[in-house]
Protein backbone atom coordinates (compact mmCIF):
# COMPACT_ATOMS: atom_id res chain seq x y z
CA UNK A 1 0.00 0.00 0.00
CA UNK A 2 1.36 3.33 -0.88
CA UNK A 3 1.26 6.37 1.31
CA UNK A 4 2.88 9.52 1.93
CA UNK A 5 2.51 11.68 4.94
CA UNK A 6 4.16 14.73 5.39
CA UNK A 7 4.70 16.54 8.60
CA UNK A 8 6.63 19.33 9.65
CA UNK A 9 3.60 22.22 9.41
CA UNK A 10 3.07 24.98 11.88
CA UNK A 11 2.97 28.85 12.59
CA UNK A 12 5.63 30.69 11.93
CA UNK A 13 6.70 34.52 11.65
CA UNK A 14 7.92 35.99 8.49
CA UNK A 15 11.56 35.85 7.79
CA UNK A 16 11.83 32.70 10.19
CA UNK A 17 12.19 28.86 8.63
CA UNK A 18 10.60 25.59 8.48
CA UNK A 19 11.48 22.32 7.04
CA UNK A 20 8.75 19.82 5.99
CA UNK A 21 8.87 16.07 5.84
CA UNK A 22 7.12 13.62 3.68
CA UNK A 23 7.29 10.03 4.43
CA UNK A 24 6.65 7.78 1.86
CA UNK A 25 6.31 4.00 1.94
CA UNK A 26 4.81 1.62 -0.53
CA UNK A 27 7.19 1.83 -3.50
CA UNK A 28 10.32 3.23 -4.75
CA UNK A 29 9.30 6.52 -6.37
CA UNK A 30 11.45 8.32 -9.45
CA UNK A 31 10.54 11.69 -8.42
CA UNK A 32 9.47 14.14 -5.86
CA UNK A 33 7.29 17.33 -5.58
CA UNK A 34 5.50 20.08 -2.95
CA UNK A 35 2.67 21.58 -3.86
CA UNK A 36 0.41 23.99 -1.85
CA UNK A 37 -2.90 25.83 -1.66
CA UNK A 38 -3.17 29.51 -0.76
CA UNK A 39 -6.29 30.44 0.92
CA UNK A 40 -8.16 31.40 -1.79
CA UNK A 41 -6.28 29.87 -4.56
CA UNK A 42 -5.63 27.15 -6.57
CA UNK A 43 -2.82 24.35 -6.14
CA UNK A 44 0.24 25.35 -7.26
CA UNK A 45 4.00 23.78 -7.74
CA UNK A 46 6.44 24.29 -5.20
CA UNK A 47 9.45 22.30 -5.94
CA UNK A 48 10.32 18.73 -7.23
CA UNK A 49 13.41 16.53 -6.91
CA UNK A 50 14.37 12.92 -9.67
CA UNK A 51 15.33 10.25 -6.56
CA UNK A 52 18.16 10.56 -8.25
CA UNK A 53 19.01 13.85 -6.74
CA UNK A 54 20.71 15.24 -10.23
CA UNK A 55 17.74 17.61 -11.06
CA UNK A 56 14.97 19.71 -9.25
CA UNK A 57 13.35 22.30 -10.34
CA UNK A 58 11.29 25.29 -7.99
CA UNK A 59 8.56 27.44 -8.93
CA UNK A 60 9.65 31.40 -9.33
CA UNK A 61 8.14 32.32 -6.47
CA UNK A 62 9.87 29.69 -3.83
CA UNK A 63 13.28 29.86 -6.25
CA UNK A 64 16.28 30.88 -3.71
CA UNK A 65 14.43 30.76 -0.66
CA UNK A 66 13.33 26.86 -0.81
CA UNK A 67 15.63 23.41 -1.08
CA UNK A 68 14.04 20.68 -1.76
CA UNK A 69 15.72 16.79 -0.72
CA UNK A 70 15.59 13.62 -0.32
CA UNK A 71 17.05 10.51 1.26
CA UNK A 72 16.40 7.24 -0.51
CA UNK A 73 17.37 5.16 2.15
CA UNK A 74 13.94 6.73 3.65
CA UNK A 75 12.26 7.10 1.32
CA UNK A 76 11.46 10.74 2.33
CA UNK A 77 11.16 13.93 0.88
CA UNK A 78 12.23 17.13 2.44
CA UNK A 79 11.24 20.93 1.98
CA UNK A 80 13.63 23.58 3.54
CA UNK A 81 11.66 26.85 3.46
CA UNK A 82 13.76 29.74 4.31
CA UNK A 83 13.13 33.92 4.65
CA UNK A 84 9.32 32.76 4.88
CA UNK A 85 6.38 35.32 3.69
CA UNK A 86 2.70 35.86 4.38
CA UNK A 87 2.51 34.47 0.48
CA UNK A 88 3.68 31.37 1.78
CA UNK A 89 0.93 29.97 3.76
CA UNK A 90 -0.83 27.45 2.77
CA UNK A 91 -1.84 23.86 2.76
CA UNK A 92 1.48 21.79 1.35
CA UNK A 93 1.11 18.98 0.17
CA UNK A 94 3.93 16.02 -1.16
CA UNK A 95 3.43 14.06 -4.04
CA UNK A 96 5.27 11.19 -5.76
CA UNK A 97 5.55 9.54 -9.09
CA UNK A 98 6.44 5.69 -9.51
CA UNK A 99 7.66 6.03 -13.32
CA UNK A 100 7.12 9.99 -14.40
CA UNK A 101 9.81 12.57 -14.11
CA UNK A 102 9.99 15.76 -12.19
CA UNK A 103 7.53 18.56 -13.44
CA UNK A 104 5.30 20.87 -12.36
CA UNK A 105 2.14 19.46 -13.46
CA UNK A 106 -0.05 18.11 -10.69
CA UNK A 107 -0.97 15.11 -13.45
CA UNK A 108 2.47 14.23 -13.07
CA UNK A 109 2.06 12.47 -9.79
CA UNK A 110 0.12 9.14 -9.44
CA UNK A 111 0.22 9.71 -5.18
CA UNK A 112 -0.40 12.68 -2.24
CA UNK A 113 -0.33 12.89 0.85
CA UNK A 114 -3.32 14.92 3.03
CA UNK A 115 -1.49 18.46 3.32
CA UNK A 116 0.10 20.07 5.99
CA UNK A 117 -0.84 23.71 6.90
CA UNK A 118 2.08 26.12 7.33
CA UNK A 119 1.01 29.47 8.35
CA UNK A 120 3.08 32.49 7.95
CA UNK A 121 2.22 35.82 10.54
CA UNK A 122 3.35 39.06 9.22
Amino acid sequence: QVQLVESGGGLVQAGESLSLSCAASGGTFNAYAWFRRAPGKERDFVAAILRSGSSSIYADSVKRRFTISRNNAKNTVYLQMNSLKPEDTAVYYCAASLFGSISAYIWSYDYWGEGTQVTVSS
